[in-house]
C-alpha cells in the first residue's frame, strides 16, 4: 500500500508538470529524427582545394578521376602554399598539388609526384581520404600515360608512371586523443557550467531565499554576478586543469598564442554560463532545467563537427551546428592548438562566440525581475 501510495504521489506531481511532459515526448523525437538525418561519418563532397601548375590533360585525367568519384569536390587555388593554407582554415578537408613539370617528366618516364594534403585533425576521416585519393593511381587514369615501348631492348619502363605523395596535415601520426582532447575539454566545461548555473536560481526559489534578496538594494547586474562568478570561476579552472592533463599525459601542442587561449576560454564559459541562467530563467522545476540543459549538450557533441564532420551533414541541418556555442569552440580550440591558426584565420569564430556572451548574458539580465511575479 505504502510503495502504491508513493507511486501514485510521483505521478501525480510529474502530471502537475505539464512542461516537462512535454519535454519528455518531444525531445526524443526531434533527436531521433535530427540525428538519423544527420550523423555521417563519410562526407559526399569533401572540399578540395587543387593547385594545378601543370594544366595538362594528364593533370585533367587525375582531376576528373577524383571528381567523377563523388567523394571530392574540387576548386582551384593559386599554389601549394594556398593549398596548404585553405586546410589551415578549415575551408577545405583535402588539397591537391600537380607541379608544373608534371608532363615533361611523365614523357620522359622519370615518374613525377602528385601530392595529396589532408587534414588530420579528425584522423578517422583522414584515413579515409587516404584511401580515396590512392585511386588516382588506378589503371583507369594511368594507363594512358606510358610513353615507352616497355617490349623494347634496353629501356625500363617504370612499374607506375607518376607516384602519389598523401601528407597528413597537423596531426601527422593521426593521434587519436589529440582529435578527441580538445573537444573534450568544451563538453565538460559545458556539463559545469549549464546543469550548475541553470540550478542556481532555481534553488533560491526552492529554498524560499529569492525574497530576502528581492527585498534588498540589489541590483540585476549584481543578482546575476553573484550567482554566476562561482560557477565560472570553476568552469574557467577546469578548461586549464583538463589541457594541463593533456599537455603532460598526451603530448597535446602548444597553443599558436596562450592570448587567444585565454580568450577562448573567457567568451566561451561567459556564453555558456549566461546560457545556463537562460534556462533557469525559462524553467519552474529542477527537472525542467536539467532537461533543458541535456538537451542543448547532446546535440552540442553530435552536430558541432566535434564527432561528425560538418561536411557530412546534409545542408539544411548544418544551420543548426551554427546555432551552437560550441561549434565554434571547437573550431577555434582545434585551429589554436593543432593548426596553430592565429587571430587573422579565427576572428570570425571569436566574434561569434563573443555575441552569444553577450546575448545570453544581457538575456538573463533582462528576464531578472525584482518582483515574485
Amino acid at each position: 500500500m505504502i510503495l502504491r501510495a508513493l507511486i501514485k504521489k510521483e505521478l501525480l506531481q510529474l502530471a502537475r508538470d505539464p512542461r516537462l511532459i512535454g519535454f519528455i515526448l518531444t525531445a526524443p523525437v526531434v533527436m531521433v529524427i535530427l540525428f538519423g538525418l544527420a550523423l555521417k561519418l563519410e562526407p559526399d563532397n569533401a572540399p578540395m582545394a587543387y593547385a594545378d601548375l601543370d594544366r595538362s590533360v594528364f593533370s585533367h585525367l587525375i582531376k576528373t578521376r577524383l571528381w567523377s568519384d563523388g567523394y571530392f569536390r574540387l576548386y582551384p587555388v593559386a599554389d601549394r602554399q594556398a593549398v596548404i593554407e585553405e586546410i589551415r582554415a578549415g575551408r577545405a578537408l583535402a588539397g591537391l598539388v600537380i607541379e608544373a613539370d608534371f608532363s615533361a617528366r611523365l614523357v620522359e618516364n622519370a615518374q613525377p609526384t602528385v601530392t595529396v594534403y589532408v587534414d588530420g585533425t579528425m584522423p578517422s576521416l583522414a584515413t579515409l581520404m587516404d584511401s580515396k585519393a590512392a585511386g588516382v593511381t588506378d589503371a583507369q587514369v594511368t594507363s594512358g600515360m606510358y610513353f615507352l615501348d616497355p617490349e623494347a631492348q634496353n629501356v625500363v619502363v617504370a612499374p607506375d608512371p607518376f607516384l602519389l605523395d598523401v601528407q597528413v596535415l597537423f596531426n601527422p601520426d593521426k593521434r587519436e586523443p589529440w582529435f578527441f582532447l580538445p573537444g573534450i575539454i568544451g563538453v565538460l566545461i559545458m556539463q559545469v557550467a549549464l546543469i550548475l548555473t541553470s540550478l542556481a536560481m532555481l534553488r533560491e526559489k526552492e529554498g524560499h531565499t529569492l525574497e530576502p534578496l528581492i527585498a534588498s538594494p540589489i541590483t540585476r547586474w549584481q543578482f546575476v554576478l553573484g550567482k554566476t562568478l562561482p560557477y565560472a570561476a570553476i568552469a574557467f579552472l577546469d578548461f586549464y586543469f583538463i589541457l594541463a592533463v593533456g599537455w603532460w599525459a598526451f603530448g597535446l601542442p602548444a597553443p599558436a598564442s596562450h592570448g587567444l587561449l585565454l580568450a577562448l576560454a573567457l567568451l566561451y564559459v561567459a556564453g555558456l554560463i549566461g546560457l545556463g541562467l537562460a534556462i533557469s530563467a525559462v524553467s519552474q522545476t529542477p527537472q525542467q532545467a536539467i532537461f533543458l540543459a541535456i538537451f542543448i549538450l547532446i546535440p552540442s557533441i553530435l552536430l558541432s563537427g566535434f564527432i561528425f564532420p560538418l561536411d557530412a551533414m546534409p545542408a539544411y541541418i548544418r544551420p543548426i551546428a551554427h546555432l551552437l556555442p560550441f561549434t565554434y569552440f571547437v573550431e577555434v580550440i582545434r585551429g589554436l592548438l593543432l593548426k596553430g591558426n592565429g587571430l587573422a584565420v579565427l576572428w570570425p569564430d571569436y566574434l561569434v562566440l563573443a555575441g552569444f556572451a553577450g546575448l545570453f548574458i544581457g538575456l538573463s539580465v533582462w528576464r531578472f525581475r525584482k518582483t515574485l511575479g
